[in-house]
């Protein structure tokens, strides 16, 4: 199995994983430390995610999934900060997987540059086991579905008061347009990376992408004050979830990789569910040139909105601040992947796409052909309080 194992491209294509698959001889010697599992008979399914190498084993008692990070990319302490969460929300009743813990108590194994976790079987069905991110749902359903199971674990997320994770790549965190002044967040955020700090053109994209952004930072700022501190997941894309089935009428049974987790706030997660989801962005790295090819996904975007309220009705500042919102998530992402690329993997190519291409890219579009789902979300804000009335 480990020679035919792909991993999701930049561009949408599989490509050769950076990160090699898990064997069986690495997992004996990491699930030997939980007897209770039995040893790994199989690998029955390797992820394509690209950040780690991860899989669901069999063993002889039984399934886990297990997860293998580098240590530039996860430590110890940075993946102790997603577990805590992840406890959390387990014990708040969220259809979460559970962390498991070793003989001797440790949820992170180490070995040498590596990190592993195990973590329970998701329950449900994996119905986008292949798919790609910025890829759109597949069914109305299943949109409505995911922005309930989001409503409902900001509801269990309640309460969670650690502090925001630390310095580390491919983390969705929310400090620049939560500043009051961005241009100073967007150089200590820089300052705090060295791989982003003495880079010239990420420095040039960065100060771009702030201008560009300034008329949404503008519309966003009345409302910072509302947005309450949450710890969020920040990737809720469809292959983050598993369904009680592929139908029109499913509903999420499970939520899973907390790799991008922060404390943010319930706005910036739903932006980042709409903008994983709704907006198909590998058109735009097909052909750059035709920004408005792009497509919009507006039933399933009323559809995501719809399953959240029913589950965690915005205050009427949420809903405002919600458009500026969608423009602006994807800057911290954007720069932790450059990040990732540029100190972890030294892969200058990949890191101009998200420096660039994206971090740019998306910022520009949101300004020309993107206006729509903006325009599409001011509407339903305005339209929500004139119902109240």
């Amino acid at each position: 199995m480990t020679a035919t194992v792909k991993a999701h491209g930049l561009d949408g294509g599989l490509v050769t994983p950076d990160w090699a698959p898990l064997t069986l001889a690495e997992l004996g010697a990491v699930l030997g430390k939980f007897p209770a599992l039995g040893a790994p008979v199989g690998i029955s399914f390797a992820s394509p995610r690209p950040f780690s190498a991860a899989g669901l084993v069999a063993t002889t008692n039984g399934r886990v999934f297990v997860k293998r990070h580098h240590h530039a990319v996860r430590d110890g302490g940075g993946l102790l900060e997603e577990h805590r969460f992840l406890a959390y929300l387990f014990n708040a009743g969220a259809p979460v997987p559970r962390v498991l813990v070793s003989e001797s108590g440790e949820a992170v194994i180490e070995a040498g540059d590596w990190m592993y976790e195990v973590h329970e079987p998701a329950t449900g069905v994996d119905v986008y086991e292949e798919a790609i991110s910025w890829t759109p749902f597949r069914a109305t359903g299943h949109a409505r579905a995911a922005g309930q199971a989001l409503g409902r674990l900001h509801r269990s997320a309640e309460g969670f008061a650690a502090p925001r994770r630390k310095v580390q790549p491919l983390v969705a965190s929310f400090t620049i347009f939560a500043a009051s002044d961005p241009t100073t967040a967007m150089e200590r955020h820089l300052a705090a990376r060295p791989a982003l700090a003495k880079h010239v053109r990420v420095r040039a994209c960065a100060a771009q992408a702030l201008d560009l952004l300034a008329p949404f930072y503008a519309e966003l700022r009345p409302f910072l004050p509302a947005l309450e501190p949450l710890w969020t997941h920040n990737d809720l894309h469809a292959s983050n979830l598993f369904f009680s089935s592929a139908g029109d009428d499913c509903r999420a049974t499970a939520i899973i990789d907390f790799g991008l987790a922060d404390r943010t706030n319930a706005v910036h997660d739903l932006a980042h569910a709409i903008e994983r989801n709704i907006v198909e962005w590998l058109t735009l790295v097909e052909n750059p040139s035709r920004p408005e090819a792009v497509a919009i996904h507006f039933d399933h975007l009323q559809a995501l909105l719809e399953g959240y309220e029913s589950a965690r009705p915005l205050a009427d500042e949420e809903a405002a601040a919600l458009a500026p919102m969608t423009a602006l998530c994807h800057a911290e992402f954007a720069l932790a992947e450059a990040d990732y690329f540029l100190g972890v993997l030294h892969a200058e190519e990949s890191a101009a796409m998200a420096y660039d291409g994206w971090l740019v890219g998306h910022a520009r579009w949101f300004l020309g052909p993107g206006r729509r789902l903006l325009d599409a979300l001011r509407a339903w804000a305005e339209s929500r309080v004139r119902t109240a009335r």
